[in-house]
């Protein structure tokens, strides 16, 4: 395949699990799966995408379901890590393909986490960026313990409520929403005052960063336009039916080789005690084939980080090739 073929990026929409899910791909060579976080696309990997494929690699990033151009069920029931997770078997499925390398981010990174926790047989490795794999709480619901713990008015309580996140965040426009939350600077937990919607707290930077430009939110926003929130906030409201469904896997460990990245203003890195967590015991025991790297930066790091994300899943790829 020559460079000039190898700098396109390919669309096609994948029947699996019942459902159509949109996929960009570009390159050949062994798969590599990449899942993003919310409110993302499978834009959020481009440069990631073009990066691999030009090192040797088959870079495939669906939209998960509810997103941008994959389908998206009505009902909060259907965005359980089981529906995400059996997604992704049959794109791998779809591929011919016994075993692919996962890199995951935010919802993405949870998703890879389960699938390597349901089908370790499928994945050969596994990178996730931001989302940490915790053990499942065996006492307590998860909305349950955000509530406890941060309140009413954190923005994983308040996305629970069919509507109400749609309802706030339809009082700007799309390009609006997505800086307030792609530009997230503040590295605290993300906790709207007494009677205030999140939406509403969050800032719009008057000034973007240098790492990404009006017009590549415009795609963002563009495509959200079209689709719309409910898909996405779905798998918050799934959340509890996950804990439910995750309980024949309590105290299971990841069994894949993995390598773990985050920015070190990733929100609630300092104040909720991440920091901490991914450099000690507990999460190197869960998932004992691990590596942590922390860099500069924050949620949106293979955005803001392009070239270190890229440098960090190549580095840990390269790994697997004497196998």
């Amino acid at each position: 395949m020559s460079g000039v073929i190898m700098s396109e990026v390919n669309h096609q929409r994948i029947k699996t699990n019942g459902i159509w899910i949109h996929i960009a791909e570009q390159g050949t060579g062994p798969l590599v799966l990449r899942l993003h976080g919310f409110p993302e696309i499978w834009y959020s990997w481009r440069h990631q995408i073009t990066h691999l494929a030009n090192h040797g690699y088959h870079a495939v990033a669906p939209d998960l379901r509810g997103y941008g151009d994959s389908d998206s069920p009505l009902s909060p029931n259907s965005y359980t890590v089981l529906h995400v997770v059996g997604d992704l078997i049959g794109l791998l499925d779809h591929f011919g393909e016994q075993q692919a390398f996962v890199v995951g981010a935010d919802w993405g990174a949870i998703a890879g986490w389960d699938l390597s926790l349901f089908r370790l047989d499928r994945v050969k490795g596994l990178v996730t960026l931001n989302v940490p794999y915790f053990q499942r709480s065996p006492n307590s619901k998860l909305v349950d313990s955000i509530r406890r713990l941060l309140g009413e008015g954190s923005y994983l309580f308040q996305f629970q409520e069919p509507g109400r996140a749609e309802k706030t965040f339809a009082r700007y426009d799309y390009l609006t929403v997505m800086k307030k939350f792609l530009l997230i600077v503040n590295s605290d937990n993300l906790v709207a005052p007494p009677g205030m919607e999140i939406i509403d707290y969050l800032e719009t930077p008057s000034l973007l960063p240098p790492w990404i430009t009006e017009e590549e939110l415009q795609v963002y926003a563009d495509t959200f336009l079209e689709s719309g929130f409910t898909g996405p906030l779905n798998y918050y409201r799934a959340m509890d039916l996950n804990w439910e469904y995750l309980a024949p896997w309590q105290g299971s460990k990841i069994k894949v080789p993995t390598k773990f990245v985050v920015g070190d203003k990733e929100i609630g890195f300092e104040t909720m005690g991440t920091k901490e967590y991914v450099e000690g015991d507990v999460f190197k025991s869960l998932v004992p084939d691990l590596e942590v790297v922390i860099l500069d930066g924050h949620h949106f790091l293979y955005e803001e980080k392009a070239q270190q994300v890229c440098h960090e899943i190549l580095s840990f790829l390269r790994k697997f090739l004497a196998d």
